[in-house]
């Protein structure tokens, strides 16, 4: 089965990559509804299909479009999964103009080092510089889960 990927933001299938993102993924677990589809919509968004236009995978780009993105919410359906498709997202978001050439792309991840190195991203070159403010738990105050 042949994969496109495109960053149409029309052809996101929202309710699905929702289901993941709050429901599945470790990272955005109870993700409330209006904080996921403002997300997206200043976002640039990735989308990955199979052949029957089935959403299978998803990424985005929180960007300035100039200098700097974050790279965001990248997953694969479980049953595509070691097929590729997470390749070929990060590929699309790299190759896409608004993202080409930017000084600095940055991400998080627990488990895909591996894949994210292939691409040049490599632990932080001055980590002393750099700083967070993370609050881990406020999907479930402003979900009402606390």
């Amino acid at each position: 089965m042949a994969v496109a990927i495109d960053s149409d933001p029309a052809r996101l299938d929202r309710e699905r990559i929702y289901q993941y993102l709050s429901g599945e993924s470790y990272w955005a677990r109870g993700l409330p509804r209006e904080v996921f589809e403002r997300s997206l919509d200043h976002s640039l968004c990735f989308g990955a299909y199979a052949d029957d236009g089935q959403l299978i995978g998803f990424a985005r780009a929180i960007t300035d479009r100039a200098t700097f993105a974050y790279l965001a919410d990248v997953f694969v359906l479980e049953g595509w999964q070691g097929q590729g498709v997470g390749k070929r997202l990060v590929e699309a978001a790299m190759a896409h103009p608004d993202l080409a050439g930017l000084r600095r792309m940055m991400l998080a991840t627990a488990d895909a080092h591996g894949l994210y190195a292939r691409y040049g991203f490599t632990a932080l070159n001055r980590p002393e510089r750099m700083m967070e403010r993370l609050d881990q738990d406020v999907y479930l105050v402003k979900g009402g889960g606390r």
